[in-house]
């Protein structure tokens, strides 16, 4: 039944009378609810002197998302990470894990109640549109790398009371749940752990969307079995476009969708495609980013020095094969080609390592709704990709809740 339904609903670029203009593009958008489900921002609460309130430039601070930047780019908002780094398995480090996931949270919730004019929290599918008819900017939330939770999946009832309604399993590498797709130790579970499979029980009866992203193939399978609610791919790729472990098989696209199940592309440059080497590069800012500590406090100073290290690099040893919009957009055209647009969205990896050549930051997003629009997707089509298809998925959590 599957197969009939996505031929019939795959747009035909002749379809297209004329090439829309982003200014129509911007238009449409702005009409519609839309929503990046892989928000890494949260992080940048943390700099020092930087508010989420001002309008930044990514060429100076790196950063991809701010209020300003939202409002330029027609993004309403989406699910704002609380990314955990993947350290030892051992009762210290998850105590650790567990206050520093907690702390950051309270960060979001704090973003939201100081600026009430701007943010709403949206706990429930419906309050996505609410929110935006107020005018102000979505907060979901999410957990990317279940690792604070220790050794107990209950504690996923402490963040769903924080507001967190969407669930990551890993990161990139294996932890006490599953396994992840890039731990170069290869799989320690072959699939979900005992205490993953516990994990995932815990998600279904709370009302959490499952999100496999960084997970394996074996823990993507083992997710839409055994899932009593459609899995999402928070920020993802296409393996047909290009061979990453991080990105998915046609095979495993299609069983997702016949699931129900979504996939978010993501612009993350390294699974878009391959790159030239450059070791310099890469040894000066593996040296950088190695200096540097998640959720670390920093005094004004050292971030200033941070920067200016940063863009020393640029300067000295500059990226010159960075994938580009065109390599986004061929994944983004080929998952939509498989499997339609009722499972697809966009998931970019903003502030967490998201972004290319022609789609810099959240200001130029209007840029997907004109390809959509070139390549002959309908209104209803692109009011799925950018928020729909999501909601759809949260509202069948719910629904499962409620049971």
């Amino acid at each position: 039944m599957l197969l009939p339904l996505l031929a019939a609903s795959t747009a035909d670029p002749a379809s297209a009378a004329e090439k829309a203009t982003l200014a129509e593009a911007t238009a449409l958008q702005k009409s519609l609810v839309t929503l990046d489900t892989h928000l890494d921002t949260p992080a940048s609460l943390d700099l020092p002197g930087w508010s989420i309130m001002d309008d930044h430039d990514v060429h100076a601070d790196y950063t991809q998302v701010d209020v300003p930047r939202m409002v330029k780019g027609a993004l309403d908002g989406g699910f704002w990470a609380i990314y955990t780094p993947q350290g030892p398995l051992d009762a210290e480090h998850f105590e650790e894990a567990r206050d520093f996931a907690v702390k950051r949270g309270l960060a979001i919730r704090t973003m939201v109640a100081a600026h009430p004019e701007t943010f709403g929290l949206a706990l429930e599918s419906g309050d996505a549109a609410k929110i935006k008819a107020a005018g102000k900017r979505i907060v979901f939330m999410s957990i990317e790398n279940a690792y604070p939770l220790a050794q107990d999946p209950t504690l996923a009832s402490l963040f769903y009371a924080m507001g967190v309604r969407l669930m990551g399993f890993a990161h990139f590498r294996n932890n006490q749940f599953a396994d992840s797709s890039t731990d170069p130790a290869g799989p320690k579970w072959h699939g979900l752990s005992p205490l993953g499979k516990d994990l995932l029980a815990q998600a279904n009866k709370l009302g959490m969307v499952v999100d496999a992203s960084h997970s394996s193939d074996d823990v993507l399978n083992q997710l839409i079995d055994l899932s009593t609610t459609p899995v999402l791919l928070s920020h993802s790729g296409c393996k047909a476009v290009y061979d990453h472990p991080r990105n998915v098989s046609d095979d495993l696209l299609r069983k997702l969708a016949a699931h129900g199940g979504v996939i978010q592309i993501n612009s993350f440059g390294s699974y878009l495609r391959a790159a030239k080497p450059n070791p310099e590069r890469q040894k000066a800012m593996g040296a950088l980013f190695a200096s540097m500590h998640e959720g670390e406090e920093m005094t004004p100073e050292a971030y200033q020095a941070l920067l200016a290290k940063r863009r020393a690099i640029d300067a000295q040893y500059p990226d010159t094969d960075r994938p580009t919009y065109a390599d986004f957009e061929k994944h983004l055209l080929h998952a939509l080609e498989v499997v339609g647009p009722d499972h697809v969205g966009i998931g970019m990896d903003w502030d967490g390592g998201g972004g290319v050549a022609g789609l810099e930051d959240a200001s130029g997003l209007p840029r997907i709704t004109q390809t959509l629009l070139d390549h002959g997707y309908s209104r209803e089509d692109i009011a799925k990709i950018w928020g729909g298809n999501v909601l759809r998925l949260l509202a069948k959590a719910e629904a499962a809740r409620q049971k």
